[in-house]
């Protein structure tokens, strides 16, 4: 069992870029001095401080937009942790550059990359940088084909609807062989058979979805695989916010006012983008809005989240594992960004003493 944490590396109110560098950093070596398996790196752009009169969607200010380069800082912060892309968006990156980039840090880090890879569910980052929203999936396939050849090929040519290439040889190729570990991350109904279809690990979440809709998606996922020829079951890893504190009292109502602003500006998120060019009525936008509107704490506690003490987040994340046969865990340790940062600390820290070696 895999137990790691994601790194979104927001920056608070009243502090600077340069600070929250500084506190990636330090999570990063906290985690890998308390022996938690694996750091994923968050992949945000354009996620700079709301203005006044911004919607609730524009989300929490955040520094990690390249975060290969974060990973290749962290390797040489770090001596055993696995270092996670979480995700790299694809379709945003000249796959080319992308497979340098990533197997220089696979290189550095002497083989502790793990490349989870995506489309991302919003628009947003794609209107930044000039690219339709609804050549995601098509850029995504071709990109991760570009990437894959790369790496495993001494020297490839590729021919495609968005990139062609003639007899290149990419330098470095990974440490590990034949590639990196490549999780592909699932926030949509219809990407689940897709992924199952291709054979990767997917990686999926209770932020968007709940617990009853990750069950249903994971069927498609492992019926897909089985259709293709596959191991039935294949390996997933759940993304969840937990918080951990030392009563069940502390651990719910200490990230509370946080959480709940989150979910509320993610069912903005939904509304807002819900007509956006390129997106589909598998995607369940307007629904998913509908249902983030409505929901109350209880029933986050109950289907999104796993708050409270060591136990009883074992507990949670112990039911969560059995129910979806996972085999990976990634925590969320400050939904919504509001949460102070010695709390945080404090989170992880027993997360990592008293949680993660319960689930192993």
């Amino acid at each position: 069992m895999h137990v790691g944490l994601v790194m979104e590396c927001d920056y608070r109110p009243g502090r600077t870029e340069e600070e929250a560098f500084e506190e990636a950093f330090s999570i990063a070596e906290m985690a890998d001095e308390l022996g938690l398996d694996g750091v994923w790196l968050a992949e945000r752009h354009f996620a700079a401080p709301r203005r006044p009169g911004d919607p609730m969607g524009a989300g929490i200010p955040s520094v990690v937009s390249v975060p290969l380069v974060m990973a290749s800082a962290i390797a040489g912060r770090t001596k055993r942790i696995r270092i996670a892309t979480g995700v790299s968006v694809l379709p945003l990156c000249h796959p080319v550059r992308l497979a340098e980039e990533a197997a220089t840090v696979d290189q550095v880090s002497r083989g502790r990359l793990d490349f989870g890879v995506g489309r991302s569910g919003f628009p947003r980052s794609y209107e930044g940088y000039g690219i339709p929203y609804s050549e995601s999936r098509e850029r995504f396939q071709e990109s991760l084909d570009v990437i894959l050849k790369a790496w495993t090929q001494e020297r490839f040519s590729h021919q495609g609807k968005f990139f062609s290439f003639n007899d290149l040889c990419v330098v470095p190729k990974p440490f590990q062989k034949p590639h990196p570990p490549i999780r592909v991350a699932a926030t949509t109904m219809d990407t689940f058979p897709v992924v199952g279809k291709m054979g990767f690990p997917v990686v999926t979440g209770l932020r968007g979805f709940d617990v009853p809709q990750v069950a249903r998606h994971l069927a498609l996922y492992r019926e897909a695989r089985e259709e293709a020829g596959l191991e039935r079951k294949g390996e997933v890893f759940l993304r969840i916010p937990i918080y951990v504190a030392e009563t069940d009292e502390l651990g719910q109502n200490e990230p509370k006012d946080s959480t709940f602003t989150s979910y509320r500006r993610l069912a903005e998120t939904f509304a807002r983008t819900a007509s956006a060019a390129g997106t589909t009525a598998s995607e369940e936008r307007i629904e998913r809005a509908e249902r983030l509107r409505e929901v109350t704490y209880e029933e986050l506690l109950e289907d999104r989240l796993a708050y409270g003490s060591p136990d009883t987040v074992v507990s949670k994340l112990k039911h969560l594992t059995e129910e979806f046969q996972l085999d990976g865990i990634i925590m969320e340790p400050n939904v919504g960004g509001g949460v102070p940062a010695d709390r945080m600390l404090n989170s992880i820290r027993l997360y990592a003493e008293e949680v993660a070696p319960r689930l192993r």
